[in-house]
């Protein structure tokens, strides 16, 4: 009998095992995927000789994760790449807000374009400095967060003290226009903020630009040299030389249950394979409401996950270009990440019209220039580049009039045009340098990894009303399940979507608390 069974092994999965591993457990993760990774993977299917992400590709979150950072993936094979810039936003006359990582050299492009916003950007840094690294630890580590969240009171006062808890719960629009003149700073910020399904001008979307924002300041937003993958194989061969065990490619219909606890698991050829615990790195429905019978649940959890909300679905499109992206003025230094909008008001508007289920006729991008960030990611002189944004789970209106939101191949064909058309409009020529495009949708993205359910990238909504104490149900907000034992791994529990590992990290901290306590 294995001490722990972990079903899925994308990111927290692997970061589980690698957890329960170091203790000295035996440890079977079981992937229904012929490939690990969930959605840290890449592969070579858009144009022979172009490695292109198949879903994430930027991970500022890692290189700031505490979780992250203690595996020592360096020493595994993983090495981070950079971008000249960190990230770009480029306007629709043809200018750019770039940010990279001198801060001072950031100031200094903001301030040419308004007085006072250079100062105002380093007074924002100044305050990151003085609260990031326990507001870090606070937001990836189980509740409560007593130790980080003593330390961010501590340092709050000379941080500017209830004046900058105020600014940091802002809408990310009424920070923007309370901390800058610009409109750099403020599409920054949006766009940022925009990486979640919060909208713009709702509390919470403050913190999470900051955040965001901040962390392309401090840790820039690397990428794996070789592909996304390399993060995830770098995780895998950490906990193979422990000694753990992975199987690919097998399904588990069920976790098996002694009474009000779990026994192990059931696979979907009939097997069973005991474990003292099992760590789910599934969606917190498919846990509750496909996993686990339907008897054992307690009337209260199978009314609150009726309730539970999803973020919006995704389309992605990769593209293999023969050349580099001619960008109508190409910024002093390249971007890796790119947002594409007109302002942050149009931002505003397109996250606004996705969460009333209409489909943007301008949709707000979210860009990444792979070989340029990455020279390894293809041919010399070309570009591997993909872009993504998000639509409604259900579709209930187009504003442009044309999509039903069915998805199937025409509509998807038809929305990338839409999306291709958004970059061309700032990259004249950009169509005749494509020598293959993708197009991944909702469901193609969910048939890739069963966890993206509808095209959802962050395991549920990151808005106020599922984060936290309310993640992924009120009442669930910790690792623990009612069933003793078991364990929910994945980005549906706190603290939520991103590759940080700390769903994984804080599932295996609390099973070999109650191995302890058992003991």
């Amino acid at each position: 009998m294995d001490d722990a069974i972990v079903v899925g092994a994308g990111p927290n999965g692997l970061v589980a095992a690698n957890r329960l591993a170091d203790a000295g457990w035996s440890v079977l993760v079981i992937e229904q995927q012929p490939e690990i990774g969930g959605a840290v993977r890449h592969d070579s299917a858009v144009h022979p000789g172009f490695v292109h992400d198949t879903f994430s590709s930027f991970y500022p979150l890692a290189a700031a994760s505490p979780v992250m950072r203690a595996l020592e993936l360096e020493r595994w094979g993983l090495r981070w790449r950079h971008a000249p810039a960190v990230l770009g936003h480029c306007f629709d006359d043809g200018r750019w807000a770039t940010q990279v990582r001198d801060r001072e050299a950031t100031a200094q492009r903001f301030d040419d374009e308004h007085r006072g916003d250079g100062d105002a950007w380093l007074r924002l840094c100044d305050l990151w400095d003085r609260v990031g690294d326990d507001l870090i630890g606070t937001l990836f580590t189980s509740f409560p967060p007593v130790r980080n969240g003593l330390g961010l009171l501590r340092r709050l006062p000379r941080a500017g003290g209830v004046e900058s808890v105020r600014l940091l719960a802002m809408p990310v629009t009424q920070l923007a226009r309370t901390c800058f003149g610009g409109r750099g700073p403020a599409a920054v910020l949006a766009g940022n903020a925009a990486h979640a399904d919060i909208p713009l001008d709702a509390p919470g979307s403050g913190l999470m630009g900051v955040l965001m924002t901040m962390l392309g300041q401090t840790v820039g937003y690397p990428v794996p040299s070789g592909g996304a993958g390399e993060l995830t194989r770098a995780l895998a061969r950490r906990f193979e030389a422990s000694g753990g065990r992975i199987v690919r490619g097998t399904a588990v219909a069920a976790v098996e249950l002694q009474g009000r606890r779990v026994a192990g698991v059931r696979l979907a050829d009939g097997s069973r394979i005991a474990a003292r615990r099992v760590l789910a790195d599934v969606s917190a429905p498919a846990l509750y409401d496909r996993l686990l019978p339907p008897s054992s649940l307690p009337p209260r959890v199978r009314r609150a996950m009726a309730t539970f909300q999803w973020d919006p679905g995704t389309v992605k499109v990769d593209w293999a270009l023969d050349r580099g992206v001619p960008w109508s003025t190409m910024p002093a230094e390249a971007p890796g990440t790119v947002h594409v909008a007109d302002s942050a008001g149009e931002m505003t508007a397109s996250v606004a019209q996705v969460a009333a289920g209409v489909l943007p006729a301008s949709p707000f991008l979210l860009a990444g220039q792979m070989s340029t960030t990455d020279p390894d990611r293809s041919p010399r002189g070309t570009e591997s580049m993909w872009a993504y944004t998000h639509v409604p789970q259900r579709v209930h209106e187009d504003a442009a009039g044309e999509l039903t939101g069915r998805w199937d191949h025409d509509e998807l064909e038809r929305f990338a045009d839409r999306m291709q058309a958004r970059i061309e409009a700032r990259a004249p020529g950009f169509g005749t340098r494509v020598l293959a495009r993708r197009v991944l949708g909702p469901r193609e993205l969910e048939a890739r990894d069963a966890n993206l359910v509808g095209g959802a990238i962050g395991g549920g909504t990151q808005q106020l009303h599922q984060q936290l104490v309310f993640r992924p149900i009120p009442g669930l907000a910790r690792p623990e399940t009612f069933v003793r034992g078991l364990y929910l791994a994945s980005s549906s529990a706190h603290p939520g979507g991103g590759v940080h590992g700390a769903p994984g990290d804080n599932a295996a901290r609390a099973a070999l608390f109650h191995a302890r306590l058992g003991r």
